[in-house]
């Protein structure tokens, strides 16, 4: 097998759930849904039609597979994680995935952002489901949500292209307790 040929195939064995071992291997994992979207190639799009900088239910699905994998699924979402899926957002200009990765990038910085703040997150497969509401677990205010944290979400909003409406609710909703509302799109950059 050629050099190239070789590490395709062992790019593409890094993405299988059972080949994730850790949330740093998630987080490259993540690192490669990024580079199939940017590109339109890789192991992420085979046997599809993928164009370059473009999201679909396809790489939202790679996304699931990766973050639920039974390796990671009862630790809470890492910074890493958090910023590759921030990453494939601001990679994908063009969207064909019917909202359902600002739904899973929302639930997935929020997940990070309370565990490290110390609060309590249910597993992921449980927290990052379609069918779960966020507000059924997330923290209901900025109390308890740790400043630094805040800070991280705000500089990946400031940073980001594209406006997640789902993620900019939600953090207006942490804060919205803490900070008055009118100071929030100041705060966060995000023009609510």
């Amino acid at each position: 097998m050629s050099a190239p040929l070789a590490k395709l195939a062992e790019t593409a064995a890094t993405l299988e759930p059972s080949k994730i071992s850790c949330r740093d291997t998630a987080a490259r994992a993540l690192g490669i849904v990024r580079d199939g979207v940017i590109t339109g190639e890789g192991p992420t799009t085979k046997g599809r039609v993928h164009f370059s900088r473009e999201l679909d239910a396809a790489d939202v699905a790679w996304c699931e597979r990766i973050l639920t994998a039974s390796a990671v699924a009862h630790q809470p979402v890492s910074r890493a994680e958090a910023e590759a899926l921030f990453e494939i957002d601001g990679a994908a200009t063009e969207r064909s995935d019917s909202g359902r990765f600002d739904d899973l990038i929302a639930k997935a910085v929020v997940h990070h952002a309370a565990s490290a703040s110390g609060l309590p997150v249910p597993p992921r497969t449980v927290a990052l489901a379609p069918d779960t509401a966020i507000e059924s677990w997330a923290p209901a205010y900025a109390a308890k949500v740790d400043i630094e944290v805040l800070n991280w979400i705000a500089t990946q909003m400031r940073g980001n292209r594209r406006h997640n409406r789902t993620l900019a609710a939600l953090i207006a909703t942490i804060v919205g307790v803490a900070v008055p509302l009118a100071q929030l799109p100041n705060m966060f950059d995000i023009g609510m």
